[in-house]
């Protein structure tokens, strides 16, 4: 590679490669419920079911438990009629038997009694009686013919016992966390989600608010920084702005290194002058100083910080424009971290799709593959479309807040208008 880059695969492969997912902890439920800091960590080990969801054959509509042979051919214009000899609720046992030429009025979830085989609806019906009192006296006329199991859920229809319900390495979210409690989960083995710690150094950052002295900027890149660990699965823990001391610095990464499992910063890792933070992570860590082939985010950093236990924890070491931050972050940091919560290979990258461009996007050759901020839209074709947002620059930031997706261009003269291009969607 000229000058020296390297591609972002090696990158890729170098950072990947010592990100390994924390100890398996057991997950207990609250009653009902499974803790919200469960929600987004991923299943350690296989969930077997114990249960049949649901546990018994009930109705799936509200209406009339009948024998279907006692209705065939009903029609509007030749209703059947039914003697109705009981009512079943939802949360009631059926204590009452379907016998031919008997129906049994039944609302939805409510167990199935003995020999009905199928449920006619409410509105395929005509009571004609007092629905206070069902003591056979009163009837219904069934306008609609019923096959056998029609508006009934068998036992076992969404879940059997014995079934393997979710995989090891499927994440919970709040609707697998439903089927867990569904079927008595009361725990699950998941993988712990990583701790990382997040910092941006600078004598010349400020995020309290107060005017800006001359040479100050406004702290933003670990606002930023702190959702997108959040949002890959990690929990964020905040360790300020950090000033250009050596001595400082170096006991907030060692502190860092301690209470996390992971550390990322931003900032001071380009190759030039003398950096307080290439300083202290030089003399502490095994990091290497890489130059890679993309744009925004060329300079990239990664090591091994050994902590007071003898972990060695891993440091991103991302460059200090926002955007380049931004990129570097989804591409080398993200799916390490997501790796070390546990998730699958086919779950550390967000979704790539090959995407329309509705105007060109614009580049020149320089050896490396530029990851260009767009808007992603479905269009009515049925394919994704993208267009440019209004600034490309590593330092616009405001302008790559509106984008949702980065289009992959590769190393030469751009891609035309109406061109495919690979895109990676920035979506949760």
């Amino acid at each position: 590679m000229a000058g020296g880059l390297i591609p972002i695969d090696e990158a890729r492969e170098h950072v990947l490669q010592p990100c390994s997912a924390p100890d398996a902890v057991a997950a207990h439920t609250l009653p009902g419920r499974f803790p919200a800091s469960v929600m987004g960590a991923v299943l350690a080990a296989d969930v077997v079911s114990a249960e049949d969801v649901p546990p018994f054959a009930n109705s799936a509509v509200d209406g009339y438990a009948v024998r279907a042979a006692d209705v065939v051919g009903a029609s509007p214009q030749s209703s059947t009629e039914l003697r109705v000899t009981g009512e079943i609720a939802a949360g009631a046992a059926a204590n009452v038997d379907v016998e031919n030429g008997r129906a049994v009025r039944i609302m939805t979830g409510a167990p199935m009694p003995v020999g009905a085989d199928a449920v006619v609806m409410v509105e395929d019906t005509v009571f004609d009686g007092d629905k206070s009192v069902l003591d056979g006296s009163q009837s219904v006329r069934v306008l609609k013919a019923v096959k056998p199991g029609d508006g009934v859920r068998d036992a076992g229809d969404d879940v059997r016992r014995g079934e393997t319900v979710f995989a090891a390495g499927t994440a919970i979210t709040p609707a697998v966390a439903a089927v867990l409690a569904s079927i008595n989960a009361r725990e699950a083995m998941v993988h712990r989600r990583p701790r990382v710690a997040v910092l941006s150094t600078g004598d010349e950052l400020i995020d309290d608010g107060s005017p800006l002295a001359p040479g100050q900027i406004r702290e933003s890149n670990r606002s930023m920084l702190v959702g997108l660990v959040d949002q890959c699965g990690a929990d964020a823990v905040d360790h300020g702005i950090v000033r250009d001391d050596e001595a400082v610095l170096e006991d907030v990464l060692r502190r860092a290194a301690n209470d996390c499992d992971a550390i990322v910063t931003s900032g001071g890792v380009s190759m030039g002058d003398y950096d307080v933070v290439k300083a202290v992570l030089s003399r502490i860590a095994d990091m290497r100083w890489m130059q890679i082939a993309i744009k925004p985010a060329k300079p990239f950093a990664f090591g091994l910080l050994t902590n007071d236990h003898g972990v060695a924890v891993p440091v991103f070491g991302l460059p200090g424009n926002p955007v380049s931050s931004l990129v570097s972050f989804e591409l080398l940091a993200r799916p390490a971290l997501r790796r070390m919560a546990g998730h699958p290979e086919s779950a550390w990258d967000r979704p790539v799709v090959t995407a329309v461009a509705d105007q060109p996007l614009k580049r020149g050759r320089d050896g490396k593959v530029h990851y260009q901020r767009v808007v992603a839209r479905f269009a009515a074709d049925g394919r994704v479309h993208v267009e440019s947002v209004r600034a490309q620059a590593s330092h616009q930031l405001a302008a790559t807040a509106l984008a949702n997706a980065i289009a992959v261009v590769p190393d030469g003269d751009g891609v035309p208008a109406g061109g495919e291009v690979p895109v990676i969607l920035l979506v949760t």
